[in-house]
């Protein structure tokens, strides 16, 4: 208590030599400063309705916990990632208001988003309703070759030694868990090989464990490895999917996010063969060849999991190997990207949400992504998983997931967040 006094003094007694420039009506006059929430809700306390049944949303605004009213609010209503076709600007009174937004005519999303600007700041409530989304189907196609094309990629994998290399990181072992860095080789995008990075983290303790392949999520960044995990009793590699080792400078990595790897998602799209993520989902595979030849390996339980890229990654590892025997997909990417040719959501990374200059709606990039679409790798999960999203989120919308989700055979349990 007294340092918090001292402190105190510290920040306003300063203060006290610039007040006289400061006018007492001046002081009188500022707006109050609080925390501010914009609140969207659906009547329904499920989010979910119907083909056809009607949606209000509520709108309201609080300030530190307590009503606002006054502030001027812009709301949007449509299916989610589309134009909306409803605009409107309201003033909100403090009880807030309901939105009549109509329904939606098949299973999908409709989203209602409350944006509201207070002391020059921009504060926004977001709310989407589902109608019938176990119903929702992908739009796009799956290739007849697509088992083909995978068993030839798979082919040349193989053909390639894993040559694992290991490097001993002593700080980042435990008492009870030894991490490396290590290094695969891995197919590359110019017909010779490349290398896949990631960081193993073993029990010291003598035994037979499960192993987990931990894929990541987007972006370019360093690892440290799942060491609470090893601590537990698991064998565990976390891999980085740039061709990069994962243990250098964070500005490299920072510089490569901005420069050559800005993008990524998109390179080489015009050719199922050099597109960016056969090397990525080949070197997946490859985590899992170095797993199930770890010494300590108990023979039977493989795990994958990841969020976002990640949950792709997982989804796409279980349905090209069968000796994965489970997997923890969290908010997965790249299901049913064709969506917005159909004028619904796709997934991330939305490479063609955008239409005319600059857009990728080109024949040979769309024939490209459906042997790299999620959806297709989900029909051939056989390992029983568990899935968790949310319907409000706005870079992997649920539309895409669902549409992946619904064509899943294997055992499968969804864990929702409506918020």
């Amino acid at each position: 208590m007294r340092e918090a006094s001292m402190n105190f003094r510290k920040v306003i007694v300063p203060l006290l030599f610039f007040l006289p420039a400061i006018t007492i009506p001046a002081i009188l006059a500022q707006d109050r400063v609080g925390q501010v929430f914009v609140r969207v809700t659906t009547d329904d306390p499920d989010w979910t309705y119907s083909p056809g049944q009607p949606v209000t949303f509520h709108i309201a605004a609080a300030m530190d916990g307590h009503p606002l009213s006054g502030v001027e609010v812009e709301y949007r209503v449509g299916p989610e990632m589309i134009e909306p076709a409803i605009v409107k600007t309201v003033t909100l009174p403090a009880e807030g208001i309901d939105v009549e937004a109509g329904t939606m005519k098949e299973p999908g999303f409709l989203r209602c988003i409350a944006t509201a600007k207070r002391n020059n700041r921009t504060y926004r409530g977001v709310a989407t309703a589902g109608f019938d989304p176990l119903s929702i189907r992908p739009v796009g196609e799956n290739p007849a070759d697509f088992e083909e094309f995978w068993n030839e990629a798979r082919q040349a994998l193989a053909g390639l030694p894993i040559d694992a290399r290991l490097t001993l990181l002593p700080d980042y072992c435990t008492s009870t868990v030894n991490t490396y860095h290590v290094s695969l080789q891995n197919v590359g995008t110019d017909g010779g090989p490349s290398r896949f990075y990631g960081i193993l983290c073993e029990p010291k303790a003598d035994g037979k464990y499960p192993a987990l392949l931990n894929v990541p999520g987007a972006g370019v960044r360093p690892y440290r490895g799942l060491v609470s995990l090893a601590e537990q009793g698991m064998i565990t590699l976390q891999v980085g999917i740039h061709g990069l080792p994962v243990i250098l400078d964070p500005a490299v990595y920072d510089s490569l996010g901005r420069g050559a790897l800005n993008g990524y998602p998109t390179f080489g799209l015009d050719s199922r063969d050099r597109y960016y993520y056969r090397r990525v989902y080949l070197g997946c595979l490859r985590g899992n060849d170095f797993l199930v030849r770890h010494p300590k390996f108990d023979g039977k339980n493989l795990g994958v999991t990841g969020g976002s890229q990640g949950g792709a990654l997982s989804i796409v590892v279980a349905g090209l190997d069968s000796r994965v025997t489970g997997l923890a997909a969290y908010y997965p990417a790249l299901c049913d990207l064709t969506g917005y040719l159909k004028n619904r959501a796709g997934g991330w990374p939305h490479m063609f949400r955008r239409q005319g200059e600059g857009s990728h709606r080109s024949p040979d990039k769309i024939q490209t992504s459906y042997y790299y679409d999620v959806v297709n790798f989900a029909r051939r999960v056989k390992a029983p998983g568990l899935y968790i999203w949310g319907f409000n989120d706005e870079t992997c919308p649920p539309t895409s997931m669902y549409s992946a989700y619904n064509v899943i055979t294997a055992q499968k349990s969804l864990l929702l967040a409506f918020e």
